[in-house]
C-alpha cells in the first residue's frame, strides 16, 4: 500500500477523541491538534488538545475504578489481561497500519513492534498471579508476613519512538498488579495509544482502569505536572530524554511518589580484534538503523580496535549503501523511515555539522535526503572522531554511526564507560574471558555479547547512572507498581 491514507485503517479509530472513564471525550475546551504522516506530511486526523482539568478528569475515574480493579482476584486480573492480547493479537495488521502512518516507520517494522508490544500483555498476563509474599521466620513468639500491594493509580507517560510496545509494557505490569492508569502519549504519536484504549473496550476492561489524555507539546509540563503531584496519583512511569525525566522527578518528590524512569542513552558498541567483523557489521546495521536510530538503546559511539578497523568500516559503508533504502513505511522496498518530526531533523544536523567542522570524515552521508521540510536523513558514518565533538556527548537519535579506534581492552572500556548516561552496550569477541571481564566492567544495565536484540518481554530493561531508575519487562516489571507491608501475627 502506497501513502498513508487513514480510510485504510479506521477500524480502530472509530473517535479520534480521549479515552476517559471508558467514554471517548473531547478536551472540555473543544480544542483539537492535527497528527500528519512525517514521510508524506499528510494530515491524519484531529485529536483532542487537553489541559489539566482533562487530566484530573482522568486521573479521578482512575481512582474511582482503583478500589474494585484492585480488590480482583490475581486470576480475574489474569483473564482479562489475555482477553486483551487476545484482541491485540487478532488486530495486530490494523495497529501496525496506524502506527507507520503516524510514525514513518517502515510496515515490517510496525509489525515487529506490535508483536513485541503484544508479548508484554501476554507476559503479564501470566505473571499476574505469581505476586508472590513471604512467610518469615519471626525473632520471637509471633509470625511475620510480607504481601505485596498495588500502590494505586499510576501515571504513565510514553515517548513516540514506540508508542504501541512502550504502552503495553507499562500498563500491562501496572494492570497486572491492580493499578488502574492515566497515559499520556507523545504529541507525535497519539493515534496508536487511542487505538490500544479501542482495544482495551473491546477486551471488556472496566471504566477507569485504562485512560488516555492527549495534548500538544504546549499544553504537555501543565499535563506532566498534574500527572507527577496529583495525590490522587501513587506513581509514575516515564520513558523518555533524560532531561525531562530529571523534571518529573523532581515534581514527583513533592509527593514522595513512586517513580519508574526509563531515560537517554549513548550506547558503546565495541568491536575487539578478535570478533567475527561480519556478525559484527550485521548487528550493527540492526542495532543502529532500527527506526532510524531513534531508540535509546540504539549505538551511539563505537570503538574499533586499530587491527580490525578499516575492515569494519569498509563493510559497514558497503552495507549502508546496499541495504538501507528511505521512503514511505506502506512502499515494501522501504526499509528505514523518516525522522519523526523537524525539531530530531535539526537535532541530528547540528551534530553531524559539528563533526564536520572540527574535521571527523564523512564516508557516507553527512546530510539531509530531501528538501526543507522533509524529515529523511542518508545514513551516515563518520571516522576521525575526538572527544570535543557533540557526537561523542549526546545521544544523536538518528541514523548516524560513530567510528573511534582503540588499542587495548581497558582503554575500549574506559572510553565507553566515559559518559553520565549508562542504558544498554555492545561488545564483539571471540575470547571467553575477555566477555566475561568486559561484561561486568561496563556500566550499563545491559549488555548485548557478540549480539544486537536485547530486549523481549522477560528481560529486566532498564539503566543505571542518568539513564534511569527501576526495570521494565520480566518479573521485576511489576515490582515498579507494587509495594511490601510487613504483617506481624501474636499468638492469639
Amino acid at each position: 500500500m502506497k501513502g498513508s491514507n487513514m480510510k485504510l485503517i479506521t477500524s480502530l479509530l472509530p473517535h479520534s477523541k480521549g479515552f476517559v472513564n471508558g467514554e471517548w471525550v473531547d478536551a472540555l475546551s473543544g480544542h483539537t491538534f492535527t497528527v500528519s504522516s512525517p514521510s508524506t506530511g499528510e494530515v491524519l486526523t484531529s485529536v483532542p488538545d487537553m489541559v489539566a482539568v482533562d487530566c484530573e478528569l482522568a486521573i479521578a475515574a482512575a481512582d474511582n475504578a482503583f478500589k474494585s480493579w484492585s480488590s480482583l482476584t490475581a486470576k480475574e486480573r489474569a483473564m482479562m489481561l489475555r482477553r486483551w492480547y487476545n484482541v491485540l493479537d487478532d488486530h495486530s495488521k490494523d495497529l501496525a497500519h496506524i502506527m507507520t502512518a503516524e510514525s514513518g516507520k517502515p510496515l515490517n517494522e510496525a509489525m515487529g513492534e506490535v508483536a513485541y508490544g503484544n508479548s508484554f500483555v501476554e507476559w503479564f498476563s501470566e505473571e499476574a498471579r505469581r505476586i508472590n509474599g513471604e512467610v518469615v521466620p519471626s525473632p520471637a513468639n509471633k509470625q511475620l508476613v510480607f504481601i505485596k500491594q498495588p500502590i494505586g493509580v499510576v501515571s504513565l507517560i510514553t515517548p513516540w519512538n514506540f508508542p504501541h510496545a512502550m504502552i503495553t509494557r507499562k500498563a500491562a505490569a501496572a494492570l497486572a498488579a491492580g493499578c488502574t492508569c492515566v497515559i499520556k502519549p507523545a504529541e507525535d504519536t497519539p493515534l496508536t495509544a487511542l487505538a490500544l484504549a479501542y482495544t482495551v473496550q473491546l477486551a471488556g476492561f472496566p471504566k477507569g482502569v485504562f485512560n488516555v489524555v492527549t495534548c500538544t507539546r504546549a499544553n504537555a509540563a501543565e499535563i506532566g505536572r498534574v500527572l507527577c503531584q496529583s495525590p490522587s496519583v501513587a506513581g509514575l512511569s516515564f520513558t523518555g530524554s533524560t532531561e525531562v525525566g530529571k523534571l518529573l522527578y523532581n515534581q514527583c518528590a513533592v509527593g514522595v511518589k513512586r517513580v519508574s524512569l526509563e531515560l537517554g542513552g549513548n550506547a558503546p558498541f565495541i568491536v575487539f580484534n578478535t570478533a567475527d567483523i561480519e556478525r559484527a557489521v550485521e548487528c550493527a546495521m540492526a542495532a543502529k538503523f532500527r527506526n532510524c536510530g531513534q531508540a535509546c538503546i540504539s549505538p551511539n559511539r563505537f570503538f574499533i580496535h586499530n587491527d580490525v578497523f578499516e575492515s569494519f568500516v569498509e563493510k559497514m559503508v558497503k552495507r549502508i549503501h546496499t541495504d538501507i533504502k528511505l521512503g514511505d513505511g506502506f512502499d515494501p522496498n522501504t526499509t528505514t523511515g523518516p525522522l519523526i518530526n523537524d525539531a530530531q531533523v535539526a537535532k541530528v544536523t547540528r551534530i553531524v555539522d559539528d563533526a564536520i567542522a572540527k574535521g571527523a570524515k564523512v564516508h557516507c552521508g553527512g546530510k539531509r535526503a530531501l528538501e526543507v521540510g522533509d524529515k529523511f536523513f542518508h545514513p551516515t558514518l563518520l571516522t576521525n572522531v575526538t572527544s570535543d565533538m557533540l557526537c561523542t556527548k549526546e545521544e544523536i537519535f538518528g541514523p548516524v554511526v560513530v567510528c573511534m579506534r582503540f588499542s587495548t581492552e581497558g582503554e575500549a572500556v574506559q572510553q565507553a564507560n566515559n559518559t553520565s548516561r549508562g542504558l544498554a552496550g555492545y561488545f564483539f569477541t571471540n575470547d571467553v574471558s575477555q566477555a566475561w571481564r568486559v561484561a561486568k566492567n561496563l556500566e550499563v544495565g545491559m549488555v548485548g555479547i557478540n549480539e544486537s536484540l536485547i530486549s523481549s518481554a522477560e528481560i529486566a530493561f532498564g539503566g543505571i547512572k542518568e539513564s534511569g531508575l527501576g526495570r521494565e519487562g520480566s518479573h521485576h516489571g511489576i515490582e515498579e507498581f507494587t509495594y511490601i507491608k510487613s504483617l506481624c501475627f501474636g499468638n492469639a
